[in-house]
């Protein structure tokens, strides 16, 4: 993923993820809200230590390292852990152990703790309900172990630092903990810890209640950890935070999950464990969402990627249209209002190109990352001229394209002047930075650009997948200046992208291979390389006819398709691994931009086949939840993908990849001048008969339709709701 291997020659490079543990093993609680996310393990503690993303994190920086309940010195039993389905709430429920206190001996199971905790504007709450199940009074201590480090999120990565600001000793006072660390960069960052009530007692690390509980009596604690001050924060003194108390905290904090989803059409489906997967999907985007001054924005994944990237929020946009077009507006104005304006080497930017990635921490404000506001992806600014034009598809609103129609000129003047630099008429990349991303196209490992020897390509270099974008942006601009009245550059953008088509086509197509070359290189020599990216070229229309079907066929055999989706790599390559980032492993929105292209190609089947591998894969995952990615081994019987350790979970493209998917079997589309809601020629996997889509807008209007397999995999349409001007219409 984006910002992540960062490394020359060098295995362990300055931004490369350690993973020393794997997630797999712990498979750690996550919660968000706004630019606030924690990572907790099943119990509800938070464990410091190589290898261990948990805590709770704010702006890049880890507010709270460490959060440990014991029991008489005890850690307490798991019961039960569970994320809400809405992902608003944390459930722990947990049971003392065995206890041999000098007062008497307690046998395990006779007090129920339950920890229920959630994240709400930069603080995190947590209510702990003690239960005595047993028949007499018991007397016991519970212990609250606390740490504050303030580390930076890329030293949690793996980074090095060999300089750190000064932290301070905690201020204590009646139920309040305050620590605070003033930064190199000048910045004040501080937690303040409330427990209520009071504890018994409160010491620098830890809170100490003495309880005493009647035969079935109950008690309650609470806590509240706030995050406060960094980047565009000013730190209060202790005491001072207004914070709602837990009840209305948590409402509004639902309320918040709620507001997405409820603009968004609605799945329902006779399978109950896709529902459960779909339902997950659509609340992890909601949950990913944060809102800013230019509208909601999906932030790309936790715990390493929980901010603005271009590229994820784009293709995220992309995926969600069918769903919730508000959230590709967000995304489209968010970029335009962050988009280059002039040459930067040192962020990679140039005028018009459209941001890769947004950081706040102390490292990336004093330089030591160069992720500060970050512009180095080859992609993200032909994917922003490309979401505008599926957004005006979709919707039909002229009046945002006019809005920002300055920037994609900019962006489409980026394209011809910069990312074309030596004019043959294809993108190409190479960083400006040296201390930026060696490989700028998602696929930015250093080592995933590579010939078929397995020697890495130098640049500049021009991916398959980049060239696709650009036709499916100039194309999209054409329509768009059309619609604006803007007839010649319309025809000239055209111009440009039947050139494009046909110099991809000699220049890219590999006659052996069946495939277009992953990229040509500085020399403008061809990447042999069987790799997924050239799935995308049938995304973005670039595609023959003839040689589209190729690369399907391709794409689903053996070398390529694992069973859970399509490989980044094919087996049998020189630099496959199944376990690698990018050179054999399977990504969920990789594969759902696949399905898209091959639905565009009317392969509706075979995107059936990718739709029905990822949902396999997320009926085996941790509360149905697809992650950022998993390993490329072939799918066995009983047994669900194999684990990539450190893959974040939720990761917005992720979370949209079954959304994407089912749109694509559907072949579902939006015709807002006529109002209708098309099928063309649509497929229902065999996991599915029946189909239940309800709320699918067009403008104000909505419709419900229901879908079903009938004889023959035929598919059958009916209309069960419609309000306001709307209609469906199916092309079998």
């Amino acid at each position: 993923m984006d910002d992540q291997p960062n490394r020359s020659e060098n295995v362990s490079g300055p931004y490369f993820i350690s993973a020393t543990a794997s997630f797999a093993e712990a498979r750690p609680r996550a919660l968000k809200a706004g630019d606030t996310f924690a990572v907790f393990g099943h119990d509800g503690d938070a464990t410091p230590g190589e290898g261990s993303a948990e805590g709770i994190y704010h702006r890049d920086t880890r507010y709270l390292s460490r959060l440990a309940l014991t029991v008489a010195g005890m850690a307490p039993m798991l019961l039960s852990s569970a994320i809400s389905s809405d992902n608003a709430m944390l459930t722990c429920d947990l049971a003392n152990p065995a206890l041999k206190l000098p007062s008497a001996a307690i046998e395990h199971g006779q007090v129920h703790i339950r920890r229920s905790k959630f994240l709400w504007n930069g603080t995190c709450y947590e209510r702990l309900t003690v239960r005595n199940f047993s028949l007499v009074p018991l007397r016991i201590t519970l212990e609250i172990a606390f740490a504050a480090d303030f580390v930076d999120l890329f030293e949690v990565r793996g980074s090095k630092r060999t300089r750190h600001g000064s932290l301070h000793a905690p201020e204590l006072a009646a139920g309040r903990a305050f620590i605070a660390y003033d930064g190199l960069d000048e910045r004040r960052r501080a937690t303040e810890i409330r427990f209520d009530p009071p504890p018994a007692y409160l010491h620098p690390d830890r809170a100490v209640y003495e309880l005493t509980l009647d035969a079935g009596a109950v008690t309650v604690l609470g806590l509240q950890i706030h995050c406060i001050g960094g980047e565009g924060d000013e730190a209060s003194e202790p005491g001072q935070i207004e914070a709602p108390g837990f009840l209305d905290a948590m409402c509004a904090a639902r309320r918040k999950l709620r507001t997405l989803q409820g603009r968004a059409a609605s799945v329902e489906s006779d399978n109950e464990v896709f529902n459960e997967a779909m339902r997950r999907a659509v609340a992890d985007l909601a949950m990913l969402v944060t809102d800013t001054e230019e509208g909601p924005y999906p932030y790309a994944g936790i715990p390493w990627f929980s901010t603005a990237f271009g590229r994820d929020g784009i293709v995220t946009g992309l995926q969600t249209l069918w769903l919730a077009p508000g959230l590709a507006r967000g995304v489209l104005l968010y970029l335009a209002a962050n988009q280059a304006t002039t040459e930067d080497p040192a962020a990679d930017a140039e005028p018009g190109k459209i941001l890769h990635e947004v950081r706040h921490g102390e490292m990336a404000l004093l330089g030591e990352v160069p992720f500060r506001r970050y512009y180095g992806s080859v992609d993200s600014t032909p994917l922003f001229v490309m979401l505008a034009g599926a957004y005006l598809d979709r919707t039909g609103d002229l009046e945002t394209l006019r809005q920002i129609w300055p920037n994609l000129e900019a962006a489409l003047l980026w394209i011809d002047r910069y990312g074309d630099a030596d004019g043959d008429g294809f993108v190409e990349y190479g960083r400006k930075n040296p201390s930026g991303l060696i490989n700028q196209g998602w696929k930015d490992s250093y080592d995933s650009i590579f010939h078929a020897d397995g020697r890495l390509a130098t640049g500049p270099i021009a991916l398959c997948e980049v060239q696709a974008y650009v036709f499916a942006a100039r194309q999209a601009a054409a329509r768009i200046a059309a619609a604006l009245g803007k007839g010649p550059q319309a025809a000239s953008l055209t111009a440009q992208a039947s050139a494009l088509k046909d110099a991809f086509e000699r220049s890219f197509w590999d006659e052996a291979l069946g495939l277009y070359v992953l990229a040509l290189d500085g020399e403008k020599k061809p990447c042999r390389v069987s790799a997924s990216n050239t799935g995308h070229a049938l995304l973005a229309g670039l595609a023959s006819p003839e040689r589209a079907a190729s690369v399907a066929t391709r794409l689903l055999e053996r070398r390529f398709f694992s069973g859970w989706g399509v490989r980044t790599v094919a087996s049998g390559e020189a630099r496959y691994n199944p376990m690698s980032y990018h050179n054999g492993s399977v990504w969920p929105h990789d594969n759902a931009l696949i399905a898209a292209g091959f639905a565009r190609y009317g392969l509706t089947d075979a995107a059936a086949r990718v739709f029905a591998g990822l949902f396999g894969a997320a009926s085996h995952a941790d509360l149905r939840r697809l992650p950022e990615l998993f390993c490329g081994f072939a799918r066995m019987r009983n047994q669900g993908p194999t684990a990539y350790p450190v893959a974040c979970i939720p990761q917005a493209w992720a979370a949209g990849a079954l959304p994407a998917s089912l749109a694509a079997c559907l072949g579902l589309g939006f015709d807002h001048v006529a109002r209708a809601v098309t099928f063309n020629h649509p497929v229902l996997p065999a996991f599915l008969q029946r189909l239940h889509l309800k709320n699918l807008a067009i403008g104000d209007a909505t419709i419900d339709i229901v879908l079903h397999r009938a004889e023959a995999g035929a598919v059958g349409m009916a209309v069960t709701a419609r309000r306001g001007d709307i209609h469906a219409v199916m092309t079998s």
